[in-house]
């Protein structure tokens, strides 16, 4: 974890960061009344016994749009004029800010009165036709979908240049102190419903959320302690923080698709910088983990980003211990279709599934014997593939082993070598792993 010692000094924050100087999260929470979901704070039994502490679940799952996106997006857009609404917004995402922008755009032209608004959704062309469908059952014919380029980066480009030439406002997923504004509602909310917080884990993406809802407390419950979780794929708040500034990341993983921001907002970062206690950079893995431990144990449907907040408690098992702790879960936009890679990610990162380019004797019951003088009784082979044969001596597989447990990997090695096998470590090796696997 890096622990980020924080000198609480609200001073030295933006003039129009703070609250009574630019932010009234009381006024936010007024406008989202009828539109987002006041979500529940609930208990949780299984990770309260786990961690030996009181852990509670912020839903923002449940919110209308399955995620808290949905507050910032409506609060920008609320505090337009007629005629900026009139002239038409436009946003880009690939999954949360977008159902947040497209269902705004509907309540704001039937509930407001206003007519012929105009709201455009710039989205990745490679995004999932689910969540392309979601926007449009969000927005209906409030909206229009624009597919542009193959990364995020390439699609909010395009959205910018679009909204300049067609004298429209552009709505940013984090980088506004009215979206920030909106976020922070959550946090007045976990106040409202427990207001002994001690600590409170939330996910870091672009800053958004964790700007509202760190400068709500800090301003209100200062010492609860706030702690950012970050997927160590897409850290661009940890690299900022390193920096002293907005950086730009070279690339990202993209797993964690709530989360995953090459670099972290302007306005976002100074703010985060002041009220967040603390940052957890988590591998993909755990996040997996974290998931698959919700779905399992709690029937919690939670999308990468929105198990950030419970992957990074282990990371304070001491600290928490004994109090009142507070995970957000952000989201539940999750694919059914990366169930099978979320649980291949676990599985990797708990040590329980290894892949091997096995060259295997060219001789009859060679197979045979790896099962038997290799595997244990419960080991399981769960891909076995021949690949290209590069002379009659050899015959490499691509072999694919579940273990029970993640200490029978030794077991595995000192067998393969006391039977004088040829084998690569391919989750040893990430170039040959994304080739091969």
């Amino acid at each position: 974890m890096t622990e980020l010692p924080i000198s609480y000094t609200p001073d030295v924050l933006p003039a129009k960061a703070w609250p009574g100087s630019g932010i009234d999260v009381a006024a936010a929470a007024k406008r989202l009344r009828n539109i987002a979901l006041r979500t529940p704070l609930t208990y949780n039994a299984t990770l309260s016994r786990r961690y030996d502490c009181n852990v509670y679940l912020k839903r923002e799952d449940l919110q209308v749009v399955r995620s808290y996106k949905l507050r910032g997006a409506y609060n920008m857009m609320s505090s337009l004029t007629q005629a900026q609404l009139e002239k038409g917004v436009v946003c880009a995402s690939a999954g949360n800010h977008a159902q947040g922008f497209a269902y705004s755009c509907k309540k704001l032209r039937h509930s407001d009165g206003i007519t012929g608004i105009k709201g455009v959704v710039f989205m990745p062309v490679i995004t999932p036709a689910q969540k392309i469908n979601q926007v449009r059952m969000f927005g209906e014919d409030d909206i229009e979908v624009i597919l542009s380029g193959d990364t995020f980066d390439d699609c909010a480009a395009a959205a910018k240049a679009y909204t300049l030439s067609k004298g429209m406002t552009f709505i940013p997923p984090f980088d506004d102190l009215r979206i920030i504004e909106g976020q922070a509602t959550v946090g007045m909310e976990i106040a409202e419903q427990l207001p002994d917080t001690d600590f409170i884990f939330l996910p870091v993406g672009g800053g958004g959320l964790a700007a509202g809802v760190g400068t709500y407390f800090k301003t209100f419950f200062p010492k609860t302690r706030i702690i950012g979780v970050e997927p160590e794929g897409a850290a661009s708040m940890t690299a900022a923080w390193k920096a002293g500034h907005p950086f730009t990341l070279d690339q990202i993983d993209n797993f964690v698709d709530g989360a995953a921001v090459k670099r972290v907002g302007d306005i976002t970062f100074p703010i985060c910088r002041q009220v967040l206690d603390g940052i957890q950079v988590i591998p993909e893995g755990k996040i997996c983990s974290a998931i698959l431990g919700l779905y399992t144990k709690d029937a919690i449907v939670a999308e990468p980003a929105g198990a950030l907040s419970i992957a990074g408690l282990d990371h304070l098992t001491q600290e928490i211990r004994g109090k009142n702790v507070v995970c957000i879960v952000s989201g539940s936009n999750n694919d059914i279709d990366r169930m099978q890679e979320i649980k291949e990610r676990s599985l990797q990162y708990e040590g329980l599934k290894h892949y091997f380019l096995i060259r295997f004797a060219q001789r009859p019951g060679a197979l045979k014997a790896f099962v038997n003088e290799v595997l244990g009784e419960h080991d399981d082979i769960t891909r076995f593939e021949y690949m290209k044969k590069h002379n009659k001596d050899t015959g490499p597989a691509l072999v694919g082993i579940e273990l029970k447990s993640a200490a029978d990997y030794e077991r595995i090695l000192a067998n393969m070598d006391a039977q004088h096998i040829a084998y690569t470590e391919l989750n040893k090796d990430d170039t040959l792993f994304g080739y091969l696997v």
